[in-house]
């Protein structure tokens, strides 16, 4: 029977001290078992790390036995304690794992009250009917967020319990930011020999360069792609890197436009500079210094794999490295895109700068939203840009977000490429951002980049 509680590192951590004899004492460990998590729940209710907590699953007996204990515990930290037989019929949990038991619901405050009221407003979408995918989907959100579970953390829930998918359930391999130029050949001479990053695939009208680990930038002949040279270039690179300032005087003494100067100034959460492409896309040199506002970010930069570029720096300039990618995307509704990435794509939020939030897609590649009334670039209808995805089950992500209507199709159906090198199919986001989805084959094309996404 899958457990019904799923406990943060804290709570495993303080529920392992009753655990140790359960092999050879089951019947008096198991209560102590119970207790135990009460007790954690119970502490992180009252510091309202949660609105509400679940113990597991007890028979009404065992659950009579450790009642007065738990009545206790609940005393020391003042909070409430509800007996409840029926959870919230909702994703979250499979319905057999409250089959002849009943759980505690820890709480304090209105949380309580709360919870009823989700009952029962599934009560009333079930009795008139209306109790569908959608509505069930929200049912569950709204749950887990009473229980204090981060988004990610539901979708796996509901993954486990339904038909519910995100993205990384078909494997991510990499991400991929397709650029339209006028003239490709300057700007692969600009991304080869300035910048050095790595060509990994050279399909004619388009060209697909490395520049991290899990992160590819493809270069595409305007005349022949999904937008024109004309379109506003609504995105920007970040490049981050340790070698920030190596970087800067490597760049200065090299054909290339400042949009932003490097202004260093301690005590600051990022520090960079912003350079143009050929045709004016925006690249930024970045550094993630320690900072309250990156504190769930810095610890994924530790240790992370840096590729090392390969073009023409000076003899002055010592090795340069990019870490990783941030993609920053620009948005008139800030909010209807974060639920987007967090309930449709799935991907964790790990740096929340108010006006700015940044997405982890896979190891060093990241995806930033960014409010279009504060950033580089204002929000616009048309952007010459595609963020694109790499993917293990590219029919399998297909026929979900066809099947469930997650997002707008451009076209029905998979388009494979002129030479079958690739196969791919495009939707959009919620402002009008083509999401380009797509599946290398085996092929002369791609070797080099078959060979950048097994190294992973």
């Amino acid at each position: 029977m899958r457990k019904i509680i799923y406990t943060s590192t804290l709570v495993l951590s303080l529920v392992a001290l009753t655990r140790c004899t359960m092999k050879e004492h089951q019947t008096a460990s198991s209560r102590d078992y119970h207790l135990g998590i009460i007790t954690a729940f119970a502490e992180m209710v009252a510091a309202d790390v949660k609105r509400i907590a679940l113990s597991e699953p007890m028979t009404p007996a065992e659950l009579d036995d450790l009642f007065s204990a738990a009545s206790s515990v609940a005393e020391k930290y003042g909070v409430n304690l509800y007996r409840e037989a029926a959870l919230p019929d909702t994703d979250l949990f499979p319905s057999s794992a409250m089959e002849g038991k009943e759980v505690l619901v820890i709480c304090r405050g209105t949380a309580l009250a709360e919870y009823r009221q989700l009952h029962e407003d599934i009560r009333q979408l079930k009795a008139t009917g209306n109790y569908h995918a959608w509505q069930r989907e929200e049912m569950s959100r709204r749950f887990g967020r009473l229980l204090g579970y981060p988004n990610t953390h539901i979708n796996n829930l509901m993954a486990a319990s339904s038909e519910f998918r995100t993205m990384p359930d078909f494997g991510i391999r990499g991400t991929n930011v397709f650029l339209y130029y006028r003239d490709l050949k300057r700007a692969e001479r600009f991304y080869a020999d300035v910048l050095g990053f790595e060509l990994v695939a050279d399909h004619g009208m388009a060209k697909i360069f490395r520049m991290t680990k899990h992160s590819f930038l493809t270069l595409v002949d305007a005349t022949k792609g999904m937008h024109t040279a004309d379109e506003p270039k609504t995105v920007a690179i970040a490049l981050v890197t340790e070698n920030l300032e190596a970087w800067h005087d490597y760049l200065k003494k090299q054909p290339v436009k400042f949009k932003y100067e490097f202004n260093y100034k301690p005590n600051k959460p990022h520090d960079g500079f912003v350079v143009e492409d050929p045709e004016g896309y925006l690249l930024e040199f970045e550094r993630f210094n320690p900072h309250r506002e990156n504190e769930n970010f810095l610890p994924g930069l530790v240790n992370k794999p840096a590729v090392r570029v390969s073009g023409k720096p000076s003899p002055l300039a010592p090795e340069l490295f990019i870490h990783t990618t941030v993609t920053w995307l620009y948005y008139n509704d800030m909010l209807r895109q974060q639920q987007f990435m967090e309930d449709v794509l799935g991907f964790p939020l790990v740096v929340d700068q108010g006006w700015a939030k940044v997405y982890r897609v896979l190891g060093s590649s990241y995806i930033g939203l960014v409010d279009g009334r504060r950033g580089m670039h204002t929000a616009t209808d048309k952007k010459a840009v595609n963020i694109g995805f790499m993917l293990d089950d590219l029919d399998g992500w297909y026929t979900y977000t066809k099947t469930h209507q997650r997002f707008p199709l451009w076209e029905h159906g998979i388009k494979t490429g002129p030479t079958n090198n690739h196969r791919e199919f495009v939707g959009f986001d919620p402002e009008g951002y083509y999401l380009e989805f797509d599946e290398f084959q085996e092929h002369p094309d791609n070797q080099l980049l078959v060979k950048a996404m097994e190294e992973q």
